[in-house]
């Protein structure tokens, strides 16, 4: 099993993307890269902690491969506007990669390289250095699927998973029925 610590933008994003994953076995949506040693939501929303929100995505690599994971974190944000991503601005929607060992820092680095020869524009995406990992709210985990029909989910998240839909079928199932 493999993890990778991932910000693009708000989690709920990436959670409800990697949630479909064939072969992922948890995400997990947290605070990272910050100084605040006890972050919250509200206090990563106001933008003075320095922290990113992140999602920590466990996979298996012999089911998906960590290309096609990384493939769909630059998929699925804007990995080219700087602290921003929709209508969520401040750094903690920056675009953001965690390496957790030397080998992640090289992959890392290569996938911005390689999506740099893809977008019109520079990739902003920052190889920050790793950092604690703070779990966020209950409420947070999961989000996509306890809450599929809010205003958020529908507006933002349903055309990120059309997305992921559309490049990576092969590699996605739908979860069991949504709960919300």
């Amino acid at each position: 099993m493999r993890t990778f610590v991932l910000a693009g933008g708000c989690f709920w994003c990436l959670d409800a993307v990697y949630q479909r994953t064939r072969g992922v076995s948890s995400v997990i949506s947290g605070y990272t890269g910050g100084h605040e040693p006890a972050p919250t939501y509200r206090s990563v929303c106001a933008g003075n902690t320095g922290h990113a929100e992140a999602v920590a995505v466990t996979f298996d690599p012999a089911i998906v491969p960590e290309e096609v994971i990384l493939d769909m974190f630059f998929t699925t944000h804007d990995p080219t506007t700087l602290n921003r991503q929709g209508y969520d601005v401040g750094t903690q929607y920056r675009s953001a990669m965690y390496p957790l060992d030397a080998d992640q820092d090289e992959l890392f680095r290569e996938f911005v390289r390689k999506f740099a020869g893809l977008y019109p524009d520079p990739i902003v995406t920052a190889i920050e250095e790793p950092a604690d990992f703070f779990v966020a709210e209950g409420i947070h985990q999961d989000y996509y699927n306890r809450f599929p029909r809010e205003g958020y989910c529908r507006v933002i998240i349903d055309p990120k998973l059309a997305k992921a839909r559309k490049y990576y079928a092969a590699w996605l199932e739908e979860p069991v029925e949504p709960r919300g």
